[in-house]
């Protein structure tokens, strides 16, 4: 039988943990132990289409991406970058959404369900990249935040003041001008830009400048008490974080 040949090759190439379930004509569910980051398991089909097998997760994988992480952000930036790697790597097809690899051989069911498996896992990275992807696409999608809320010649992404600092060590993440005030603006994700953003704004109070500063957090809770309670001194106006809060944000820089 088909199930016995396919879930032996299965096992030698993963796991052992694998179990097929015939849910109709030439449809088996593929059970193995692999999750996403939030418990649930990974969602995959072994199925015939026009007399070819193939290995499916019949648009599950990014349906759950989307749980968490807005469509429109899987298809740019590191985030794109990060899925179209696993994709070429384990040459896995995007059929509008549907993840699949083709069987073109008997003895290849293992061979490509293997690769399956790994460009899943892969690709479910997106939730929980390391700290320096995570630090990108933070300060990726607090770009994205300002560039589509204000028009270009409000905004300037890494300012500095050319008068005072020729030598860029007191950068601004961005500067805003808006009708009434002008706005500093830092995207912190660790302790070391908790720290130079401190120094930052102090000097900026040394050289007098009249502006209002904005600390935007990846997580504030990942960070320094201390450090935090230091940046409050030059710093009143803080977001412990930018997902979710996005509104909350645009509405204190323009109001």
């Amino acid at each position: 039988m088909i199930t016995d040949t396919v879930t032996q090759q299965f096992k030698q190439q993963v796991c052992d943990n694998i179990r097929l379930l015939e849910e109709g004509k030439n449809r088996f569910r593929v059970f193995t132990p692999f999750r996403f980051d939030d418990g649930d398991h990974l969602s995959i089909v072994l199925k015939q289409e026009n007399n070819q097998w193939v290995i499916s997760d019949e648009g599950h994988t990014f349906m759950h991406l989307s749980y968490w992480i807005d469509s429109s952000d899987l298809n740019s930036g590191s985030r794109k970058q990060l899925i179209d790697y696993a994709l070429n790597e384990f040459q896995i097809q995007d059929r509008y959404g549907e993840l699949l690899v083709p069987i073109h051989k008997s003895d290849e069911y293992g061979n490509a369900f293997y690769r399956f498996i790994q460009a899943l896992l892969k690709i479910s990275d997106v939730n929980y990249l390391s700290r320096e992807r995570i630090k990108s696409t933070f300060y990726e999608d607090f770009k994205k935040l300002i560039t589509q809320n204000f028009s270009q010649d409000q905004y300037s992404f890494d300012w500095f003041d050319k008068e005072h600092d020729s030598d860029e060590f007191y950068k601004v993440d961005c500067r805003i001008n808006n009708s009434e005030q002008q706005f500093y603006i830092y995207a912190i994700s660790n302790d070391n830009q908790v720290k130079d953003t401190t120094i930052s704004l102090f000097q900026f109070e040394k050289w007098n400048h009249d502006f209002q500063p904005v600390a935007i957090f990846q997580d504030e809770k990942l960070l320094s008490k201390k450090g935090i309670k230091k940046l409050s001194k030059v710093c009143n106006k803080t977001f412990t974080k930018l997902l979710n809060h996005e509104q909350e944000i645009i509405h204190y820089l323009k109001n």
